[in-house]
């Protein structure tokens, strides 16, 4: 496991009732009510919240690895994330995959390419996935 050299930012929540709860950050910034996925309910749920974190990070790396590659990224980039949720070990303990599905229209593709699989590897989330669910990047 590697250790952050140092911290730059921490993020604080706190969550109560679950997946049938809230959610609220320190600053007040995020307040969420969270639902179980496929009830209908009002609320969000953390698959959601999870693969908008994630591809939102994404997106930030993308930027991070472009500038040092001297790309330009097309203005209307997109990541749509696809989370899944369920059953490993048998149906022992429940776990998640994440697709990643990445638009980069009028890069060159090979660039694009390159460029995804570079971010792959600065992302804070990819990083933190990294041998432990399955991702899948596709740029599409």
């Amino acid at each position: 496991m590697e250790k952050l050299e140092k911290t730059l930012y921490t993020a604080r929540v706190h969550t109560t009732g679950g997946r049938d709860g809230n959610s609220k950050s320190d600053d007040g910034k995020l307040e969420v009510r969270l639902t179980p996925p496929g009830t209908g309910g009002a609320g969000t749920n953390p698959e959601q919240l999870f693969a908008a974190g994630y591809s939102a990070c994404y997106i930030g790396a993308m930027k991070a690895v472009a500038g040092k590659m001297k790309l330009q990224l097309p203005a209307d980039l997109s990541v749509n994330a696809e989370v899944d949720l369920g059953p490993i070990r048998g149906g022992n303990a429940y776990g998640i995959a994440a697709r990643l599905n990445v638009s980069l229209p009028g890069m060159d593709r090979a660039q694009a390419q390159q460029l995804i699989e570079a971010a792959h590897q600065v992302c804070p989330y990819s990083n933190a996935t990294r041998g432990n669910i399955d991702v899948t990047l596709a740029l599409v």
